[in-house]
């Protein structure tokens, strides 16, 4: 892996057991302890971008209350399909 921007040096401080698995990531991936703290950190600013991706609870519920992106007609054809696989499913007794 080749980086294009330049590499600044840091120091951090590290407790006994985070050393100790990094230690042990670097040594499974076969890269250095930096490496290991790049993909560690790059991984986690994905995610954290993914998360404020991610609508809240009340913008959720608006968005299904909203009919959750499908069209009258969508949603009418999707429930017709329902129905008719829920009546497939009885027995003769049910009729």
């Amino acid at each position: 892996m080749s980086y294009a921007t330049t590499l600044v040096r840091t120091s951090v401080s590290l407790d006994a057991n985070t050393l100790t698995n990094l230690d042990a990531l670097s040594k499974r991936w076969s890269v250095s302890k930096a490496e290991v703290m790049r993909r560690a950190i790059r991984k986690m600013k994905e995610e954290a971008d993914a998360e404020d991706q991610c609508p809240g609870p009340l913008q959720a519920l608006e968005w299904l209350q909203n009919g959750a992106g499908l069209s009258v007609a969508e949603g009418a054809e999707f429930k017709a399909d329902i129905e008719s696989e829920r009546n497939a499913k009885r027995y003769w007794w049910e009729s």
